[in-house]
């Protein structure tokens, strides 16, 4: 599947889902790629790139498992900064130009960018406070802080957050207060 350009913003226009379509469209047509289940069978480098993932990938489990599992590695930060350092190095890749972004480092214009239509978000913003507020009247309120403190005894412990979870929602709390309870018992990331 083929985004549109706008699509981040909001519904895709017309031309930016035509564009995305037809991009769609010359890779299975006129590629010619769409022809063989499998166009790079039996490609030796394909098979290598698969056998280097496989083993940095047990690599990565073996480290994780050695510090006593994925939980004791997030709680050293393990992996939140081998997410940095990663895009620390591509970013890096990027600016020397080792790392191809087309229209970023190479085959860039010095045509300004596309003007996207921007939707005015407000009316609908104003309605979605509106319906927000109508639930939290309607809600039981009490019952809302019981299930918003059994989320957060258990985010502090060690029970399974999903059952917890659950019924905050049942109760009607938001998602937003759901966050907020595991923010003030975890914290947030900061890096």
């Amino acid at each position: 599947h083929t985004n549109g350009y706008d699509e981040a913003l909001a519904l895709p226009t017309a031309s930016s889902a035509t564009l995305a379509l037809r991009t769609q469209q010359i890779l299975a047509h006129e590629s010619g790629m769409t022809r063989s289940v499998d166009p790079l069978a039996g490609s030796w480098y394909v098979e290598a790139l698969t056998d280097r993932i496989e083993a940095e990938a047990r690599a990565l489990i073996e480290a994780i498992d050695e510090v006593g599992g994925a939980a004791r590695a997030i709680e050293q930060g393990i992996p939140q900064q081998a997410i940095a350092d990663s895009a620390w190095r591509f970013q890096q890749q990027v600016e020397a130009g080792e790392t191809v972004i087309v229209g970023v480092n190479r085959f860039a214009t010095d045509e300004p960018p596309p003007d996207l239509e921007t939707p005015d978000f407000s009316a609908l913003e104003a309605e979605q406070v509106e319906r927000l507020q109508a639930a939290r009247a309607r809600r039981d309120g009490t019952a809302v802080v019981t299930a918003l403190a059994t989320v957060r005894e258990a985010a502090a412990g060690a029970t399974p957050l999903m059952p917890p979870i659950i019924e905050a929602v049942r109760a009607r709390a938001t998602l937003g207060e759901i966050s907020d309870v595991l923010r003030e018992t975890w914290g947030t990331y900061r890096g």
